[in-house]
């Protein structure tokens, strides 16, 4: 069996047996038991558990891993309806080549002419 994901991406599911399995493998763990309700309502943020030091410095270790392109700043740009329509038609990876045209055009304003 298999789901899509909001993005297109394929994922295979696991069959009954094979879910089957890993149940079974989990259950075997002691050293990591499933958390039962009790364990739920026990449990702390971890801004709560931690010391505000830890905490922070926790916080602070957060960051993207090291990639292949720069990392991309979520925006809000306006457009006109018409030009959004005909933006979405043309297919995914819409928003792609649009920062590919504001790429290009950045260029050119930066280029002596």
């Amino acid at each position: 069996m298999q789901a899509r994901t909001k993005s297109g991406r394929v994922i295979d599911l696991p069959s009954a047996e094979e879910e089957a399995h890993i149940n079974t493998g989990i259950a075997a763990d002691a050293d990591n038991p499933a958390w039962t309700a009790q364990d739920l309502a026990r449990a702390l943020p971890a801004a709560q558990f931690f010391s505000p030091e830890t905490y922070a410095h926790l916080c602070a270790q957060r960051m993207r891993g090291p990639q292949n392109k720069p990392l991309k700043v979520p925006t809000t740009i306006r457009f006109d309806a018409d030009v959004l329509a005909a933006l979405k038609a043309s297919g995914k990876g819409w928003q792609t080549r649009v920062n590919q045209a504001m790429r290009d055009w950045v260029n050119q304003q930066s280029t002596p002419q």
